[in-house]
């Protein structure tokens, strides 16, 4: 009796673990503050310089039982970039560089999804920026997910994509012309998303 009893206890907690992982749209935790859009590329060649697009909205589906059904849809607004440094931000902004008076939004949205096991997956996708769409892949990994305290349902995933610039046509942009983004995602499930 013990060793039947053990066993719907073991049951149970594995379909309350189950039910856990689901399917579902979510919208990025941008007003919570639980997502960035961060960037770094060399200085010189000789140190990084680092910094952050602050504004940015975005959308994704994700379905870790089904990872290539999941899809991504993000638009960045450049001209809220941050890079700790006032006289270089305009620099970055101006242009010379990200032009962003003419360009002032950069969107992603994806075009597939590969699941590599493991919650690591590629997405690639188009992404515009300075008026110019290229095809980019990001290394994703989902980093954990399940209920808030506000009653909803998070997910949260992590990602990294190298752009090289003369891609959308900056003829200038560090020694290398190599960008990379460094992305973190926490998503809230629309379903039960507090309105």
């Amino acid at each position: 009796m013990t060793v039947l009893k053990n066993i719907i206890v073991a049951l149970t907690i594995l379909v309350g673990a189950m039910s856990s992982v689901h399917a579902a749209d979510y919208i990025v935790d941008t007003e919570g503050g639980h997502a960035g859009i961060n960037f770094k590329f060399k200085h010189l060649g000789i140190s990084w310089l680092t910094g952050e697009f602050r504004n940015f909205e975005g959308t994704f589906t994700y379905d870790p039982e089904n990872v290539e059904a999941s899809s991504v849809e993000v638009e960045i607004d450049v001209t809220s970039l941050d890079s700790n440094h006032e006289l270089r931000d305009g620099h970055m902004l101006s242009e010379r560089f990200l032009n962003a008076e003419a360009f002032p939004h950069a969107k992603f949205v994806s075009t597939s999804v590969v699941d590599k096991g493991h919650g690591n997956m590629k997405v690639r996708g188009n992404f515009t920026l300075h008026g110019v769409t290229k095809e980019i892949a990001i290394e994703a990994t989902e980093v954990g997910a399940g209920d808030d305290p506000w009653g909803g349902y998070r997910v949260g995933l992590e990602g990294t994509a190298i752009l090289d610039m003369r891609d959308f046509d900056y003829q200038s942009f560090g020694p290398t012309h190599l960008v990379e983004l460094l992305l973190y995602v926490e998503g809230v499930d629309l379903s039960k998303a507090q309105h």
